[in-house]
């Protein structure tokens, strides 16, 4: 540790000594150097600060405040990214036709046309805005539905459906901010937030066979969110198909990423996000009920810091340098739930690096995402490189093994995604991916399977193939559905992604 600390003053040239007291004061205290600041100081990043006995010259004050208001900047898109994804959900309800309070649904599944984190092409996905900054809300769900509810700050409040208080028998819920003291009435579930915006997120499965028409048919008939005032004649609800449907709903990436999070805080109460975090946003001039508008060198600073901050992002996503998220010392596959906590918290402590990476590559935040009962709910895990750390390349051809028996009690897939937007990955396969319900899928003579991804299909292999783009990345995300005791207890092992020469 000592040789640490000496190349690293070593790099600081102390050009001049520390001013001595003048003459010699009755009173002097014994300082160390170590208190002490010297006259001159030059450092890696910011180069010469200046100091008269300890007071920073102007040159120096200036180079201070730059450097704090760009490391300001780069900590809120971060810690912010979170607010910001979920905002990015909301503004794409709203491009696509639907109000808060209004149902998007996506009636013939979804397709790369529609940009969100990570989707599936396989589960009619239900989403609403809900809002109770008007007053309670009921959410009225009908039976067999899987989904969650999630505040503005991406705080999850709790279960829906099959995992929710209702089992999956479907019920009504009230949400009600934590301030809002209306009795609630019996026969519903009560649920307490401390934001006004919220993300519904519901789920429900095709047919047999992929068919959608009598699950959205039921869907429409038992879905509603209405105000609680209403509930004695529950208005008819707005349902919107944004199925094949071009909007996008992810975060920007660029100095837009601020306005984004001011118009968070100015659509939800005090009280809705941390204070930690507003002090961070206030540190740059973002402030609820206050007008966003940055300085030319402010707008600067903000244009660097998102630009440093999605490089951050990216390589915490793609290049983890944290073998903790690895599920196997062998294995590409990886997660920011392999410690199993969905606050990302590890003895006390917030692993930021972990909430980094789900937030900036992924959406929908629910306990059950990482340790869901064994032959229930669903468990992921991504991959962005083959097995010798290479990034998967849209003009390679590879093929990955899943060794028999695959531990998924109803289904598994891998579905592809674009390396720049972390949506379905854009290619003349509507599916952008792949699962074992496929029509003519087939498994390999011991029971395992070989999936292909690539520009072309391998002759015999069609219907385990999913296509690539050249000159285009992507990685993979596996699900398994109903996930069983070998992936728990990790004595199944996916294969790598090899390439095919």
């Amino acid at each position: 540790m000592k040789k640490v600390f000496a190349v690293i003053a070593s790099s600081m040239v102390l050009a001049m000594p520390v001013a001595s007291l003048a003459g010699n004061p009755e009173f002097a205290a014994d300082i160390p150097d170590n208190v002490l600041t010297p006259d001159v100081v030059n450092t890696q990043t910011l180069g010469k600060l200046e100091f008269f006995d300890g007071m920073p010259s102007e040159e120096t004050v200036n180079k201070a405040f730059e450097n704090l208001d760009l490391i300001r900047a780069t900590t809120a898109f971060l810690d912010g990214m979170k607010i910001a994804s979920l905002r990015g959900m909301f503004q794409g309800y709203e491009d696509a036709g639907a109000k808060p309070n209004e149902i998007v649904i996506t009636e013939t599944l979804m397709d790369a046309r529609s940009i969100w984190l990570t989707p599936n092409t396989t589960t009619i996905y239900i989403g609403s805005n809900v809002d109770v900054s008007s007053g309670p809300m009921v959410i009225e769900i009908p039976p067999g539905i899987l989904g969650l509810l999630d505040d503005a700050a991406f705080d999850f409040v709790a279960n829906i459906g099959v995992l929710g208080p209702d089992e999956g028998k479907g019920g009504k819920y009230v949400l009600l901010h934590n301030d809002d003291e209306t009795v609630v009435p019996e026969g519903y579930f009560e649920l307490r937030t401390k934001t006004y915006e919220h993300w519904l997120l519901l789920r429900r499965s095709p047919g047999p066979n992929g068919e959608t028409e009598e699950a959205v048919a039921e869907i429409k008939a038992g879905l509603n969110v209405y105000p609680l005032s209403e509930a004695g004649s529950p208005p008819a609800e707005t349902f919107i198909d944004i199925s094949g449907m071009q909007y996008n709903t992810v975060h920007a990436n660029n100095e837009e990423f601020f306005k984004e999070i001011h118009v968070a805080l100015d659509n939800n109460p005090e009280g809705a996000f941390a204070p930690e975090i507003l002090g961070t946003f206030a540190s740059i001039g973002i402030k609820k009920g206050q007008p966003f508008e940055p300085d030319a060198r402010m707008q600067r600073i903000m244009i660097e810091a998102a630009s440093i901050a999605n490089a951050t992002a990216r390589a915490i996503t793609y290049a983890s340098r944290d073998p903790g998220v690895f599920f196997y010392e062998d294995r590409q596959w990886n997660s920011p739930f392999q410690r199993q906590s969905y606050q990302f918290l590890e003895n006390g402590a917030r692993i930021l690096d972990d909430r980094s990476y789900f937030f900036y590559m992924a959406t929908g935040i629910t306990p059950a995402m990482t340790a869901p009962p064994v032959g229930s709910g669903s468990v992921y895990a991504m991959t962005a490189r083959d097995k010798d750390g290479a990034y998967l390349d849209g003009s390679k051809t590879y093929k990955v093994t899943l060794p028999a028996p695959v531990p998924a009690k109803n289904f598994w897939s891998f579905m592809l995604y674009s390396g720049q937007t972390r949506s379905i990955l854009e290619t003349d396969q509507r599916s952008g991916g792949i699962d074992s319900n496929r029509p003519g899928i087939k498994g390999n003579a011991d029971g395992s399977y070989t999936i292909y991804v690539g520009p072309e299909a391998p002759k015999g292999w069609e219907n385990n193939w999913a296509q690539t783009i050249p000159g285009k990345s992507f990685n993979v995300m596996m699900r398994l559905y109903g996930p069983l005791e070998p992936w728990f207890d990790k004595s199944w092992k996916p294969g790598d992604f090899v390439e095919v020469k």
